[in-house]
């Protein structure tokens, strides 16, 4: 018989690990963020606010030199040193960036900020569950098993939510005049600079860039037509 004690435990830590998580996220970014300042990319970014009827979209830039933008799940957006190193050394554009920034408020407008640590501490409750019950049959391998199932559920989860803001980021970006050629040019560009065949950290646990791509050039041919 599963063991419920194991199940309410399992839920218990689950649910203390996302306030935590959550408060932990919070205070690490404000202690080493600034409001973004390039006028360049603050008057594309006043054409995407202009386009989502809202007077500004406050950017940060969050001081580490990982490449990669980030939606936090109060709804801030932020982009980090390093991708703004890439811009300061003109090797991705203002309006690249811009592309990413859209990208991110993507993630805030469909939820998906708050939904992926919901979705983090339901998987540790559904992992602990499936662990318990695979190992009463399968014993020593079921816990492998139920990080593997979890894991392949959580990554699919993932890679929706990464088509969802990119659609997201290619219609605002489109209705306000600046296009998808810029998001599909980054995508291009990050995937180059990719050491040794690694991904970038913006496009880790992301689909593929050319499927990303392809789905974005499938949208602007609808659009277009």
């Amino acid at each position: 018989m599963i063991r419920l004690s194991s199940i309410f435990a399992a839920i218990a830590f689950a649910l203390v690990m996302y306030h935590f998580s959550a408060w932990r996220m919070k205070r690490t970014l404000d202690q080493n963020s600034t409001p973004l300042k390039d006028p360049t990319i603050n008057a594309l970014t006043d054409r995407l606010a202009r386009e989502l009827d809202i007077p500004k979209i406050p950017v940060h830039v969050y001081e580490i030199d990982m490449v990669n933008g980030l939606a936090a799940p109060d709804g801030r957006v932020f982009i980090t040193r390093g991708f703004l190193n890439k811009y300061r050394l003109n090797e991705v554009s203002a309006a690249e960036i811009t592309s990413v920034i859209a990208h991110e408020l993507g993630h805030v407008a469909l939820g998906h900020s708050k939904k992926r640590m919901i979705d983090f501490t339901g998987s540790n409750v559904v992992r602990t569950v499936l662990a318990v019950v695979f190992s009463r049959f399968i014993p020593f391998v079921g816990v492998y098993i139920a990080n593997f199932l979890t894991q392949v559920v959580m990554a699919r989860l993932s890679r929706n939510d990464e088509y969802e803001a990119d659609a997201y980021a290619a219609a605002l970006l489109t209705k306000s005049g600046i296009g998808v050629s810029h998001q599909i040019s980054l995508f291009e560009k990050l995937d180059a600079m990719s050491p040794k065949g690694q991904p970038l950290a913006w496009l880790m646990s992301h689909p593929k860039t050319e499927e990303r791509i392809a789905a974005i050039e499938r949208l602007d041919g609808a659009w277009s037509g």
